[in-house]
């Protein structure tokens, strides 16, 4: 497919992607719930428990009361002790519900992540800001707390962040929804240019984007998302994620 005929089929998606009725029962999503509530840290609860099923997800996520990361940590952890997903026990749900209450009575989180962001530019240095901070708010930890937070993406010999690591995929889609503004996207924050953004990588967007011609590799990693990305800015150098939910529904629905 030539990329002019690549860049025409996107136009036309987001056109017909960027309503609100993607976002419905029939077409689940945790970006519903997280819109609820237009909240910066509901919606990372929201992002780092997107995987697996989408319907699950959405079950899961309609389940939990956001409003106990306004409440002490003995009420938290009282009304969390039957909630669980996946690789997170009940013990890791509470954890993390903890740690970003704690976050939450002193800091944003787009001041969190502006302190690594505002360095280069880079959203990676942000996000591990966002995962430094939140270990150093609770020092819980077990696999599948690991798992949900993340690591702190590693640095080569002088200083620059390793590109054949994981693609951040949820931080990533939780920056689109917080940084972007349209009829899905939130845009609660105003410090992040959307320009900067990274697609956030996963099977569907990974393998529509190979059958597109936008990526050429075979390996699954920040690697490729950035150099997705960097096609991406070909179309719409101002706002090259934009193209994220489409080229997601894309794969998702099997058109592509």
């Amino acid at each position: 497919m030539k990329k002019i005929d690549t860049k025409q089929l996107l136009d036309n998606e987001i056109v017909y992607r960027n309503r609100s009725v993607e976002l419905t029962d029939n077409k689940p999503d945790p970006l519903m719930i997280a819109k609820k509530y237009n909240d910066e840290y509901i919606s990372l609860i929201c992002a780092l428990f997107a995987y697996g099923n989408a319907k699950q997800i959405v079950k899961f996520l309609s389940s939990l009361d956001f409003s106990l990361l306004d409440c002490d940590e003995n009420t938290i952890q009282k009304n969390l002790q039957n909630y669980y997903y996946r690789f997170q026990t009940i013990d890791d749900v509470i954890a993390i519900f903890i740690a970003l209450h704690r976050l939450k009575q002193t800091y944003s989180l787009e001041d969190i992540f502006y302190q690594g962001y505002k360095i280069n530019n880079n959203p990676i240095e942000g996000i591990s800001s966002i995962i430094k901070a939140i270990k150093n708010s609770c020092e819980y930890n077990s696999d599948g707390y690991k798992f949900l937070i993340g690591n702190i993406p590693p640095k080569d010999k002088n200083g620059n962040i390793k590109l054949n690591i994981s693609p951040y995929k949820r931080y990533n889609m939780f920056l689109r929804w917080v940084v972007r503004s349209d009829n899905l996207d939130m845009g609660l924050w105003s410090k992040v240019d959307k320009k900067d953004l990274i697609l956030p990588l996963d099977t569907h967007t990974f393998k529509v984007s190979q059958k597109l011609g936008l990526l050429d590799r075979k390996s699954y990693d920040l690697k490729s998302a950035i150099l997705i990305t960097e096609k991406l800015k070909e179309f719409d150098p101002q706002d090259p994620i934009k193209y994220d939910f489409a080229i997601y529904r894309l794969g998702q629905e099997g058109i592509v």
